[in-house]
């Protein structure tokens, strides 16, 4: 066992110690502020590489999500500022996300020097999953993926927001990515989670055919001890990490709790700092759309340190509950009556309310099937639906309702 083993093991045990009475981030915080082992070997002001898991790839810790940015020139001065790592999706604004990052990337003629991640539905979304079929689909979807692209391969290929964890062991979907695999059109395969994080890396884990995972990870899961131990478990089986809602689902437009005192380039860079404390990570996606953002956010590449602004932040009990991300662990559908899609409402309303991105959000929606989305809570007077965490259900269910219903 290497030191950086037991750095990661020492972290969780003081972490498990540490949960009942930590409060806002004062748990990771306070490990890795005092423990300088967890510290990444760097030189202040020069960008900082990692490598993710077992695929050699070096990596800045910060790349870009393209999915909410519609501006080509953002995506062509994050390259020319240092960014390496470009992700997007089949959906992702109806495929012109792809055709945006493929027209850039060829424009500047720099293929060889990039990462460039796509991902495509699970095949459930199709409905039931079928011998053959659905070998085809995956297939079929990736090709689309390339043509938009306008390139023969990709780097990294996902089987994006798995929710069901069976199907990562189905054989059909196992052999249409195994197979594009070796085809050679994807480099690396691996898979998302939105959803039972933490199962779902484990899952992952298990598999034993996936090369990274796109997972959540923010400060506001400070005690989601599981998740850690999961990311640990995934990065000792050499499988690379990658961090997104580093954010806290988008606090470029801060609740009222964090604006009193912080100002958005505080809550930024001190969300994402916090997310790449954690080494096992190699990388970041935070999804900023135009030129401010973008500086801010590469300028963590080149230095994880905490300003003491930053600190007062991320230990700032008041901005906690604002927050409200939701951790997708789907404990509150037991407590609606009409077994309405809470997760999925609430990944609607961070993609509307805090990012934005409506074309997103109703695509999220549109996952939902009708007796199961605001068409059933649409007669409640009252939403009785609890979060075991720190989410106002009735109140983001109450924007929804004025939203789509």
């Amino acid at each position: 066992m290497n030191n950086q083993d037991l750095t990661r093991r020492k972290f969780l045990s003081t972490s498990a110690a540490g949960i009942a009475t930590a409060g806002l981030a004062s748990l990771p915080l306070k490990n890795v502020l005092a423990d300088d082992s967890l510290k990444t070997e760097e030189k202040k002001g020069e960008i900082i590489y990692r490598t993710l898991g077992k695929t050699g790839i070096k990596l800045p810790i910060v790349s870009m999500g393209v999915m909410n940015a519609e501006n080509p020139g953002v995506v062509e001065e994050s390259y020319k500022l240092g960014v390496r790592h470009f992700d997007t999706a089949a959906y992702y604004q109806s495929g012109a996300n792809e055709e945006m990052v493929g027209k850039v990337i060829k424009k500047l003629v720099v293929r060889d020097k990039v990462t460039i991640a796509t991902k495509i539905f699970t095949p459930d979304m199709y409905g039931a999953l079928k011998p053959g079929v659905t070998k085809k689909i995956i297939i079929d979807q990736f090709d689309g993926c390339l043509k938009r692209l306008q390139m023969d391969y990709v780097d990294i290929l996902y089987l994006h927001n798995v929710k069901d964890n069976t199907i990562m062991f189905n054989d059909d979907v196992q052999d249409a990515f195994t197979t594009i695999k070796k085809s050679g059109k994807a480099r690396h395969i691996g898979m998302s989670t939105h959803t039972y994080m933490a199962k779902g890396i484990n899952e992952a884990v298990k598999a034993k055919i996936f090369e990274v995972i796109l997972t959540a990870i923010n400060f506001t899961l400070y005690d989601y001890t599981e998740l850690f131990e999961a990311m640990t478990k995934a990065s000792d089986a050499e499988i690379g990490l990658i961090a997104m809602k580093t954010q806290a689902g988008g606090p470029r437009i801060p609740n009222p709790e964090s604006l009193k005192d912080y100002s958005t380039e505080t809550v930024a860079k001190a969300s994402l700092k916090w997310a790449m404390k954690f080494d096992y990570i190699t990388t970041s996606i935070p999804g900023f759309d135009n030129y401010e953002h973008m500086r801010q956010d590469f300028s963590v590449a080149s230095d994880l340190e905490f300003t003491e602004n930053e600190k007062k932040f991320l230990n700032d009990n008041s901005v906690k509950l604002s927050f409200g991300f939701c951790r997708q662990c789907e404990k509150c559908l037991a407590s609606c009556p009409k077994g309405v899609e809470i997760p999925t409402l609430m990944r609607t309303h961070m993609y509307a309310r805090q990012y934005s991105n409506f074309q997103m959000a109703r695509a999220t929606y549109n996952e939902i099937p009708y007796y199961k989305s605001l068409d059933v809570c649409g007669n409640c007077d009252n939403c009785v639906a609890k979060c075991s965490n720190s989410v106002n259900i009735p109140k983001k269910i109450s924007d929804l309702k004025m939203m789509y219903a």
